[in-house]
């Protein structure tokens, strides 16, 4: 049951608020051009922007973090998304809406990403959303990374909010454990980064939501 009174809304990034897909999508198959391999369609490289690097040459290669030549490809990868970082990547259809819904109730909203902050907040600044927001709590900005719940209290540390007055929003399993580590609500984000393997139900949120302007049924109508 969730709360539905809220000081502060915390969003992921990737699949949640922003639709990067498209330029992780493009640096992995530029880096599979370089080999003389076909692009990879989108229904395939979609599903695993969620899980960074990690997945996405995962399924672009077959390589796995631990072989050899995961560290040179990632590196490669990771020049290429650099330089294409804001060229396709867009807010989710309602994002606009919905932030500028928020701010009109006088509630905050931060971000709790895993992506590291050199490209998470150029990201949200060529966004316009770097200054908006409360907080941005980035993939490296603490010892350890969802869905280990300390990026999750460094975020409202920095909200001056407590777990219990805030909601989170994310498209991933480690988004949801994250949060209920330290006692803060969940809704899942359904029209995120999911593939086949992805159970949402079984994750433990207290809600889902198909699109970005659905968060606004969960929160208790205004005054």
């Amino acid at each position: 049951m969730l709360n539905r009174s809220y000081r502060t809304i915390l969003f992921d990034l990737d699949g949640t608020l922003v639709d990067t897909a498209p330029d992780l999508a493009y640096a992995l198959n530029v880096l599979r051009s370089r080999r003389g391999l076909t692009a990879l369609a989108d229904s395939l490289a979609r599903p695993q922007a969620s899980h960074g690097t990690q997945g996405l040459l995962r399924i672009g290669f077959g390589v796995l973090q631990g072989q050899a030549e995961f560290t040179s490809l990632r590196e490669e990868f990771l020049e290429v998304y650099a330089a294409n970082l804001t060229a396709r990547s867009s807010l989710f259809p309602g994002v606009v809406e919905l932030l500028a819904s928020l701010e009109a109730r006088g509630l905050n909203w931060g971000v709790v990403t895993n992506k590291p902050a050199r490209y998470s907040e150029p990201l949200l600044d060529h966004l316009g959303l770097l200054v908006r927001a409360v907080c941005v709590v980035s993939g490296d900005t603490c010892a350890q990374p969802k869905p280990h719940p300390a990026p999750m209290l460094h975020a409202c540390k920095l909200a001056a909010s407590d777990p219990g007055d805030c909601l989170y929003v994310g498209d991933a399993e480690r988004d949801v454990a994250a949060a209920r580590a330290v006692g803060m609500q969940t809704l899942v984000a359904l029209y995120g980064y999911m593939g086949e393997d992805d159970h949402p139900e079984a994750w433990g949120a207290c809600g889902f939501i198909e699109t970005p302007l659905a968060l606004l049924d969960w929160l208790k109508p205004r005054a």
